[in-house]
């Protein structure tokens, strides 16, 4: 794990070093938080008390590269759509989300023994990640920064480099994943709580609003999907159990505040 840390902080630090020689920029630092819906082989899809069940809480540190402003001379950068309307973002973030089964198939009225196995399986995953998105800011970023009390939306693209650490039990007792007393048997040989690493993609659609000259307080709505269906500790066979073919992916409301550096 260790290794692929080194090598994401060292991938994204050459990123930003070509970006800061060709256009000059500023820096700002903030911090996120906020509610996450974690989507994966817990509980039925498209199901309300899923969704709203299997939640957690994340945080996270951010920096910008700001590239309309350059801080060493206290002055603006040559006005260019790109320095105008973009604005690079790093980020270090964590979640945790406490996961079961919801749905019909877990109704109290259902007295099988699958029923009372996915009532008694409880999980978790904690996911940290580290990587990076390109802003777009259909209004002028300048126009924003010199207006106190104005709002600039924004949509986001990029990449994450996702450490993953998933827990399970079962309230029935030992076995989970092996033991078909207490494993559903579509989670016999689909159990794996080690943990792993995996890519994901981000996008993501906010706004800022301007607080004051340096400060901005910021709320963005998140969409990720990891490149693994190992996130949650659980991977069904796709074929066959065709309901839990997709990777695990959440959903992170996000509230901010961001800080400028001059």
């Amino acid at each position: 794990m260790t290794k692929y840390f080194i090598v994401t902080l060292l991938l994204l630090s050459g990123i930003s070093n070509k970006a800061i020689a060709q256009f000059g920029f500023s820096h700002e630092i903030g911090a996120i938080m906020g509610p996450v819906a974690f989507q994966s082989d817990y509980g039925e899809r498209n199901d309300f008390s899923t969704n709203s069940g299997n939640t957690g809480f994340g945080i996270g540190l951010i920096h910008y590269l700001n590239f309309s402003y350059k801080a060493e001379c206290n002055c603006y950068t040559p006005e260019t759509y790109f320095n105008d309307h973009f604005k690079l973002r790093s980020e270090l973030s964590y979640n945790k989300t406490n996961l079961q089964h919801f749905g019909q198939w877990v109704d109290d009225k259902k007295t099988s023994l699958t029923a009372r196995q996915l009532r008694a399986m409880r999980g978790s995953t904690a996911v940290t990640n580290i990587g990076m998105q390109l802003e777009f800011f259909p209004f002028s970023i300048r126009d924003f920064a010199a207006t106190d009390g104005s709002w600039a939306p924004f949509i986001s693209l990029g990449g994450q480099f996702s450490f993953y650490k998933p827990t399970a039990y079962s309230e029935l007792g030992d076995g989970l994943g092996q033991l078909p007393t207490v494993t559903p048997i579509k989670y016999i040989d689909a159990f794996d709580v080690k943990g792993g690493t995996t890519w994901s993609v981000v996008t993501s659609v906010g706004t800022r609003y301007k607080l004051n000259e340096l400060s901005d307080l910021m709320v963005d709505l998140r969409f990720q999907y990891y490149f693994s269906n190992w996130v949650d500790g659980l991977n069904p066979d796709p074929r066959v159990y065709t309901e839990n073919r997709a990777n695990d992916w959440n959903v992170w409301l996000n509230f901010g505040y961001i800080y400028y550096l001059n």
